[in-house]
């Protein structure tokens, strides 16, 4: 097996696990907040601190891994999701919200890192192979749609004195367990001469019209699942659906969100980032639309799913897009910059979730979503209609 295939491969693995982990905070975290919080409205601020985590950690993260490299970085990042992860089961033990709010912005930390394997993919993979390559990792997450929620389902009466503890304790291997594949990742630390190697201001690279159309598509799609997916649970204890419900509802978005990765890159290759992230951005409004026709248990599976496939289209071929905005000495900031921008205004997304779920109720959480696609769509059409008038790094 050579390189590429091996690092796909790890990565995969540890996107796997992550998204496993992340799959049963998403399904249990709302639910336990609400259950210890004094005001209903703060349920998902632990769920959002999750994402304010991960936007604080892109810069850093970026930077740090810069002069460390990517294995050393991804290890160092799961040490501190296990911290997280024990913060959060002893809050959960200790009934103490803030506390369990605590350990979510912790495992966003941890998320930081980790939002970074899809990046690490394309670093030292072929021109040719790179949007396959992220798309491929992934993919990886297409067994964390049915792990996560299994785990949390299995997890939840473990413990007669603390529900949900047991689930946590398997968040905290699952991270563990990822740090011991990471281990076999195999990315060269940049040399000199490719840190010190020629750059431009990082607001020049910002102002390029494929790293704002790139940075629009991603942040766009990635902020319409996390408002939509992070009220879901609530919305459907508000609408009397069992756990068990919830549960299978959160295994076909997270599945919906994975899957696709084994043929999406073969999709961008054939069709262009573009078009992929237009077919992604309709399979979302299409999701609305299935949301609003109804509260039954099909209709929100039908609305997650589609939510899922049309959230992984736009994303890997916004990340596929972003690849060519920058030279390798600017690869570290740039990364940086668009993770901090996409997980930035997510957080603030994912914020108002749980209020506006709380106070206003689901189809307004909908309605929501719609203003947010319409931008990600003007934004890629202007590009579309101008790609051919600029020049990328990429051809540099």
């Amino acid at each position: 097996m050579n390189r590429d295939k091996r690092n796909v491969l790890v990565l995969a693995i540890c996107q796997m696990l992550f998204g496993s982990g992340r799959t049963l905070l998403i399904a249990t975290a709302p639910l336990i907040a609400y259950g210890i919080a004094a005001n209903k409205g703060l349920a998902t601020l632990p769920t959002s601190l999750v994402i304010v985590g991960t936007a604080l950690a892109t810069i850093p993260v970026s930077l740090f891994m810069r002069r460390v490299g990517r294995r050393v970085g991804f290890i160092i990042g799961t040490l501190i999701g296990t911290a997280g992860g024990a913060v959060m089961g002893y809050a959960i033990v200790a009934q103490n919200f803030w506390l369990f709010a605590l350990g979510a912005l912790f495992y966003g930390f941890f998320a930081g890192f980790a939002q970074l394997y899809r990046f690490a993919a394309a670093d030292v993979a072929a021109a040719d192979f790179k949007s396959k390559a992220i798309s491929l990792v992934l993919a990886g997450g297409v067994v964390a749609a049915f792990v996560g929620p299994e785990l949390a389902k299995s997890g939840k009466d473990m413990f007669a004195s603390a529900e949900f503890f047991g689930a946590y304790l398997f968040l905290i291997g699952l991270i563990l367990l990822s740090a011991v594949v990471l281990c076999f990742l195999d990315i060269p630390i940049l040399t000199q001469d490719e840190r010190r190697g020629p750059t431009r201001p990082i607001a020049v690279i910002m102002a390029q019209p494929v790293f704002v159309a790139a940075t629009l598509a991603a942040m766009c799609a990635q902020g319409v699942m996390s408002f939509m997916m992070t009220a879901t649970p609530i919305a459907m204890a508000s609408m009397d659906h069992q756990f068990a419900d919830t549960a299978f509802v959160i295994e076909w978005h997270v599945f919906g969100m994975f899957a696709p990765g084994f043929f999406t890159g073969s999709l961008i290759h054939r069709f262009g980032e573009v078009r992929i992230i237009g077919a992604g951005l309709l399979l979302q409004f299409l999701c609305v639309a299935a949301a609003l026709s109804g509260g039954g248990v099909f209709e929100f599976w039908l609305s997650m799913l589609l939510l899922g496939i049309g959230w992984n289209f736009a994303f890997t071929a916004a990340t596929s897009l972003m690849t060519t905005a920058y030279t390798v000495a600017e690869r570290a900031k740039t990364q940086a910059a668009t993770n901090f921008l996409i997980y930035g205004f997510v957080a603030v997304v994912s914020l108002s979730s749980g209020a506006v779920v709380h106070y206003l109720g689901w189809t307004w959480i909908n309605l929501g979503a719609l203003p947010l696609l319409a931008v990600a769509a003007v934004a890629t059409l202007w590009y579309a209609r101008n790609r051919q008038q600029y020049d990328t790094a990429q051809d540099s």
